[in-house]
């Protein structure tokens, strides 16, 4: 394994493997609003190549990338997985479409209208058998609700969960997108070893579950990491600490998260190797204090 990245960022345990807090997001290796074949899957199969050679080690996925389209391509990479790669997958979206169309030439996203959470028990046991199937995989190191279902109570989509792991096909459970109450709910059925909910140097809404995640040693996933809107605008914060370390603002972005609390693990994804290696680029990045002052301050 290249150790490099993991002495750069540290590490986090999950499902008994210590990988670096540094990770990939498959999210981007698809088509257009997150539907069908990528423009380049040889370039997306590179792309998950060259970032274990780099060495991340946790990968992100969900049944609903494409659908299936970046499992499939994670398998396509780097199957059978280096023994210290932890590969995470989720269920509980389902897709009626892309979430972004062409209308002329613009472009127009759809939001969560493409996304339908479905947490029937019956259904997210369906969709982890063949996660199973399209990964190679025997075990699932890291199996995530995608989102909590209104309509499904949730001591039933995480029972299921939970069933799944003492049946021996999960090995650790994680949350996305949920409130500190709907954590705490979930940790009296199973053990709860990451959250993902959105999260950036722009969008701090889920500052209280990353809180609470770090009192209780819960790894904290955050999607989107480096979206920064206004931040980023030109002679904004994000740009002049940038331009003082010759880095990238989404490098900076980044950085801001891995030195916000140690049960961070950013995901940044991406179709290109480039951009991949640009991405990476950030775990050799080191705010001082006052530059991150700066940016807490800012939002």
């Amino acid at each position: 394994m290249n150790t490099s990245l993991a002495d750069s960022v540290g590490t986090y345990e999950i499902a008994g493997k210590k990988i670096a807090r540094l990770g990939f997001g498959t999210m981007r290796l698809t088509g257009l609003g997150i539907w069908g074949e990528p423009e380049d899957r040889a370039e997306c199969v590179r792309v998950v190549r060259r970032a274990v050679e780099l060495g991340v080690q946790l990968f992100d996925t969900a049944n609903s990338y494409g659908p299936y389209i970046s499992e499939e391509i994670l398998r396509e990479a780097i199957h059978p997985y280096p023994e210290d790669v932890l590969i995470a997958t989720k269920a509980g979206l389902t897709r009626n479409g892309p979430d972004v169309i062409k209308q002329g030439d613009e472009l127009v996203r759809l939001g969560p209208k493409a996304w339908p959470p479905v947490g029937r028990p019956e259904y997210l046991r369906q969709e982890a058998l063949m996660s199973l199937r399209r990964l190679g995989l025997d075990q699932i190191d890291l199996f995530q609700l995608h989102r909590v279902d209104p309509k499904v109570p949730l001591e039933e989509q995480v029972g299921e969960l939970k069933n799944l792991q003492d049946e021996g096909k999960i090995v650790a459970i994680g949350l996305s997108q949920v409130t500190v109450e709907q954590i705490e709910q979930a940790r009296r059925i199973a053990d709860i070893a990451t959250v993902q909910n959105r999260y950036n140097v722009a969008d701090r809404s889920s500052t209280d579950v990353l809180d609470h995640c770090t009192r209780h040693g819960i790894g904290f996933i955050p999607w989107a990491p480096v979206a920064a809107g206004r931040l980023a605008r030109p002679g904004g914060p994000l740009d002049h600490i940038a331009a003082a370390h010759h880095s990238t603002s989404s490098n900076v972005a980044l950085s801001w998260l891995l030195q916000r609390s140690d049960v961070v693990l950013p995901i940044p994804g991406t179709s290109k190797v480039a951009h991949l290696e640009e991405n990476l680029a950030a775990s050799r990045l080191r705010l001082s204090e006052a530059e991150l002052a700066e940016l807490d301050a800012a939002a």
